[in-house]
């Protein structure tokens, strides 16, 4: 699945770095904080937070993410939308949960492939 397909499929806003909306998703990562996003996020994910300051598009391009969705309806700075556009990382907005939309991708097949964290 790649990134349009999942844009579509949640009816996702794209906000920025439209180029790059043919990535490959591997699967997804939820976090907020940089640091455990650099340390932790799977090359190929899509990355859920709240953030939208410039410094998303970075941790996005150093760990080869596919893309940074922006959940709770939280506006990306226009530095943001820029940047994206410059690196090709596709900035997508949903106005739910991450939560919510974290368990929509996981029931639809993203990252359902990684090993179980719960003992199975």
């Amino acid at each position: 699945m790649n990134v349009k397909q999942i844009m579509e499929r949640f009816q996702l806003e794209a906000a920025a770095g439209g180029k790059g909306l043919e990535r490959e998703v591997t699967g997804g990562y939820c976090g907020d904080l940089l640091s455990d996003v650099i340390a932790n996020a799977p090359v190929g994910s899509v990355w859920l937070t709240v953030q939208g300051h410039q410094n998303i598009v970075a941790v996005a391009v150093l760990r080869e993410l596919a893309a940074v969705i922006l959940t709770g309806d939280r506006p990306p700075d226009p530095d943001t939308l820029k940047k994206a556009d410059q690196e090709n990382i596709p900035i997508l907005r949903w106005p739910g949960s991450a939560y919510e939309l974290a368990g929509e991708m996981y029931a639809l097949g993203v990252g359902a492939s990684s090993p179980a964290r719960h003992g199975t």
